[in-house]
Parts: C-alpha cells; sequence; structure tokens
C-alpha cells in the first residue's frame, strides 16, 4: 500500500542526497581560500566559513528525515527543490553538479500520497480500521479523499469509488451517515465535537472504499484556478474522476487488480454511469494504470429529470396522499404528462396545483418522517440563519440532527488537523455546498443518463440499482419507467429479497448477454436507504458483489 507519509525509497535516496550534499559543499569549501580562521595568511570571510555550518544545519532540519516521522507529509521532491543550492555554492561548477545530481534523484524517488490517520477527534482510542485522507491533483484542481481499507481481505476485496450527490455534497456523508464504520453519536450532535462510535454493518466490512469530495468545489477539494469552476460539470467531473482514478491507483498499485466498483448516490447516480463510460473508454484508448471495472451501483440514483417528475403524481396516489377522483382527474385533464404542460390547459395546471397543496408538508425523503424541510442545511445562508436557532428549538426535528451533527464535526478545527486538510484552501467546509456548485458555477449538462446506462449494456458490466419504496421525487415507480425502456431481457421476476427471515424489499434482474442489471427496492427505507436500512442494505451489497440473487 502506499505509505502515508513516506516510501522506503525515498529515505534511502534523501538520505543519500543529504550525505552527497554536504560532502560536495565540504569538498568545495576545502578547495576554496577558507580554511581555517588561524591562518593569517590568507583572506578569509567569517560569513563563509560559517556557511557550511549553516547549510549542514539547513539538510539536517530538513523535514527529510525517517519514514517514522509521521507528523510531516511533505514531498521530498518539493523540499529538495527548494534547497537554495545556488546562494551557497557561488562556484558555478558546483552548482551545475548539485543541479545534475538534484535532477537524477528527483527522477529515482517516488511520490508521496495521502496520510494515515490513527485516530480523530470525537472517537476515543486509536481506530480500529485504516483510514487515510489526502489529495490527488488533477491538472489545477487538488481532489480530497477519505479511504478505508477493507476490514476483511483488502488484496482480494473490491474496491470502491462511492460518489455522493448535490451535486457538492462531501463523501464526508457516505463515511460518516451511509456506508462507512463511524457514525455519530446523535445525543451528542449540539456540541462543537459531536463524538463518533463505530457503525454496525459497514460496507468496509467487505470492501475498500474511496469516499471522494467531487465535483470541485465541494467538502475540502479546491482549484488554484477560478476558471475550474466554470468549466465543472457533468461529463468534465467524468473526465476529472477518471484522471484521479488512474493517479490514485498508481499510489495505490496493491490494488490494480482489484475488482473496481463505481457508485453512485443520489445526483452521483446520474453521474455514475457517465464515470463507467469514461473509465472504459479510457481503458480502450490504453489510458494507464488499466482500471478493472467490473461493476457500479446507483442508489436512489438521479437519472431522468422528466421522468422522475412526471412518476411523483402516480407515486403519491398510490401511496394513498391524494384520492382516487383528483388522481383520475390529473391524468385525464395532462394526459399522463406533469411536467410541460400547456400554459392554456388551465384544468391541467388546476388539478397538479391540488395536488401540490395536499403533498406539499410531506417529507419528500420519507414520506413517514417528520417533515421539517424549513430547518434543512442548504446553503450558506441556511447555515447561518440555522446557527443562530438554539439547540432546543430545532431538536424536535429529528430528520435533521445527523446533518447537524456532520456540519459542526467538519468545521472544528481539531478534526481539519487531524483529517491533514490543507490551510487556506477554504473558508467554510458545508455538507453539500449547493451555493457555490449545485447552484452555483456547476454546469448540469446531462439531463438524462438514461443513454448512457443504454450504451453500457452492451459491456459486460454488472448493476445495482436500489431505491427506497418511501421517497417522493426518485421513487421506485421512476427507477422502473427508465429501466423498462432499456429494453432488457427480463431474467428473473419480480420477488421478495429478505434478511433474517424478513422481507427486505423486491427485486428483479435483467440481462444482454455479458451484461446484468438487478434492481431492488428497500422496504421502509427513503432517501437515501443506506441511512435508514444499513442492515439490509449491507447484505444487498454483499450478496450482489459475490453475484449471488438477492
Amino acid at each position: 500500500m502506499c505509505k502515508a507519509v513516506y516510501k522506503p525509497t525515498t529515505f534511502i535516496i534523501t538520505t543519500l542526497y543529504k550525505s552527497i550534499s554536504i560532502a560536495l559543499f565540504k569538498s568545495y569549501i576545502q578547495r576554496s581560500s577558507i580554511t581555517h580562521p588561524s591562518n593569517k595568511s590568507r583572506n578569509i570571510s567569517s560569513k563563509q566559513t560559517i556557511s557550511i555550518a549553516l547549510f549542514k544545519s539547513y539538510i539536517q532540519r530538513s523535514s527529510i528525515t525517517h519514514p517514522s516521522n509521521k507528523s510531516r507529509n511533505i514531498s521530498s521532491k518539493q523540499t529538495m527543490a527548494t534547497m537554495p543550492l545556488y546562494s551557497s555554492i557561488h562556484d558555478w561548477k558546483s552548482y551545475i553538479f548539485m543541479r545534475t545530481l538534484l535532477v537524477l534523484l528527483l527522477f529515482g524517488s517516488t511520490a508521496l500520497c495521502g496520510s494515515i490517520i490513527k485516530t480523530l477527534p470525537g472517537f476515543p482510542g486509536i481506530l480500529p480500521f485504516k483510514l487515510e485522507t489526502g489529495y490527488i491533483k488533477v491538472e489545477s484542481s487538488e481532489f480530497f479523499y477519505y479511504f478505508v481499507e477493507s476490514q476483511g481481505n483488502p488484496s482480494r476485496d473490491p474496491l470502491i469509488l462511492h460518489q455522493l450527490g448535490g451535486p457538492g455534497c462531501s463523501g464526508l456523508i457516505g463515511f460518516l451517515k451511509q456506508i462507512g464504520p463511524l457514525v455519530f453519536n446523535l445525543s451528542t450532535y449540539g456540541a462543537t465535537l459531536p463524538s463518533l462510535q463505530l457503525a454496525p454493518y459497514s460496507w468496509t466490512e467487505i470492501s475498500s472504499v474511496i469516499f471522494i469530495d467531487a465535483p470541485i468545489g465541494t467538502g475540502f477539494s479546491y482549484s488554484n484556478n477560478p476558471e475550474d469552476h466554470f468549466l465543472s460539470s457533468d461529463t468534465n467531473t467524468a473526465l476529472m474522476v477518471n484522471k484521479f482514478m488512474r493517479k490514485w491507483l498508481e499510489d495505490h498499485s496493491e490494488f490494480k487488480e482489484n475488482p473496481f466498483i463505481i457508485g453512485g448516490d443520489s445526483y452521483g447516480g446520474l453521474l455514475a454511469p457517465i464515470y463507467v463510460q469514461e473509465i472504459l473508454e479510457g481503458n480502450k484508448m490504453g489510458q494507464e494504470p488499466f482500471i478493472n471495472l467490473k461493476g457500479f451501483y446507483v442508489g436512489s440514483g438521479h437519472t431522468d429529470t422528466d421522468i422522475e417528475k412526471n412518476s411523483i403524481i402516480p407515486y403519491v396516489y398510490h401511496m394513498g396522499l391524494i384520492s382516487d377522483d383528483l388522481y383520475e382527474r390529473a391524468k385525464e385533464s395532462c394526459g399522463g404528462n406533469y411536467v410541460h404542460v400547456n400554459a392554456t390547459n388551465t384544468n391541467c395546471l388546476n388539478d397538479i396545483a391540488k395536488i401540490a397543496q395536499c403533498t406539499k408538508h410531506i417529507n419528500k425523503y420519507h414520506i413517514l418522517r417528520t417533515y421539517c424541510e424549513k430547518y434543512l442545511v442548504k446553503s450558506k445562508k441556511d447555515n447561518q440563519i440555522q446557527a443562530r436557532r438554539s439547540t432546543k428549538e430545532m431538536s424536535f426535528c429529528d430528520e435533521n440532527i445527523p446533518a447537524i451533527a456532520i456540519q459542526n464535526w467538519a468545521n472544528n478545527k481539531r478534526v481539519q488537523d487531524a483529517l491533514q486538510v490543507r490551510k487556506g484552501t477554504f473558508k467554510k467546509w458545508y455538507r453539500c455546498n449547493f451555493e457555490d456548485v449545485g447552484e452555483g458555477t456547476y454546469t448540469n449538462n446531462v439531463k438524462s443518463a438514461v443513454g448512457y446506462h443504454k450504451n453500457l449494456t452492451n459491456s459486460s458490466i454488472e448493476v445495482l440499482v436500489y431505491i427506497g419504496d418511501h421517497e417522493v421525487d426518485i421513487s421506485h415507480i421512476s427507477a422502473e419507467r427508465w429501466i423498462k425502456s432499456l429494453n432488457l431481457t427480463l431474467h428473473s421476476d419480480w420477488r421478495p429479497w429478505y434478511t433474517a427471515d424478513q422481507v427486505a424489499g423486491y427485486t428483479m434482474t435483467y440481462k444482454n448477454f455479458n451484461y446484468r442489471l438487478t434492481y431492488a427496492t428497500v422496504k421502509g427505507a427513503g432517501h437515501s436507504p443506506t441511512e435508514y436500512k444499513r442492515k439490509e442494505c449491507y447484505a444487498m451489497i454483499q450478496r450482489w458483489m459475490n453475484k449471488s440473487p438477492l
């Protein structure tokens, strides 16, 4: 595995560099007019005499010391490149020689990657799993990631790249709320440092997971070029993530042969098939390293806006939220199209308005949960408003407690230091940076991912589409409609799937030669299912990764 701070080859090279640098400098001093201050016959500069001591001290005080020094995370390339060789060695021949040596050393050295995090503020003791955080530079952008190595068999278990939604929602949500090994003790949510505890049914028990902050501007990811934010889009993010993943595998070569899986949650569900297509095309073009892509999953995934919006009214009707008469009237007046309604069709518009009035105080993420839309943390303005509200005032709305906890935890300076976040690269951490990303400079240039899904049916990819049966906006009805449009062969018809002898949901599978799509509902879950039904989702992903029927 890529070492957090150092690699053995780097240590050997830099040790040699220090030794040779000091020896060469001594040699130069000895060949110069400087010998010893007691030699009165020579014109000796005390500054020059002291310079050798200063140069040696500089070398010894540099950050290139020993691989056991975990407190530093500085590239040996960067450190050596900043040494003031020319200012210390005035003789141009020695300078040329030293620069040539430096180039040889740099080409022979190895790049550093992330930092191993042994402890996290809020969690008692040493973490019982391997956590790495770091940045991968893609052009002028720096993508931050959290990597948890599999607690099972990391040399054989799948490697997952988990993409969150928004766009603009941090990978930290996946790590601390969905499929990671830690969750918050929600009784401490109002503290500036909420406490953490081990989570049951973590996907990291059976897979290694990279939680990425993408697109740029999400979480702790940033760019030194302001234009990157304006170029950011669905397709551009796919290009960047393809490069990110290949660079990450270069630094973690022991995972090159592991089965690789892309995961997309919510808006990440739209991005996932775009990522898959980009990576497959990169593999065909011979991009290195080769990515051993085997499949992807989509959880409560946004796929096609029109299909999803047109499925809302049938869904709320079937869940008993509007009457038969109102539904039938709307279906007739609108002709089944509730999105692009002609302005002259007043009957349809009136029926839609009545349905909206009936459902406006329903929690669209989970229809059985408390409605508290006005307290959701969505943007910087909302954060400022929420910060002024008392803990007591917000506590009744249990749905938002996890969001408050993660917001407080990630903005704690001790946490940011522990995660090795680069200072000065952001002003404040936002759970979902909608203002700068989702509703800011980001371009949503893919309105439907159905075409990408259709293209991938000609590949040998395994696909899992799962969805909570109690969410409104991205309902199981919409998922079943776009899956049906792929014109796949039904391999296994609608049936229940179980955990602990209880129905966990319903499933169907489709095939097209070597392509297989597994569709599953998660009974009682909302948006996203992993936040409501960890046990069931763990069983689901384990069976799917093993290519077993749900």
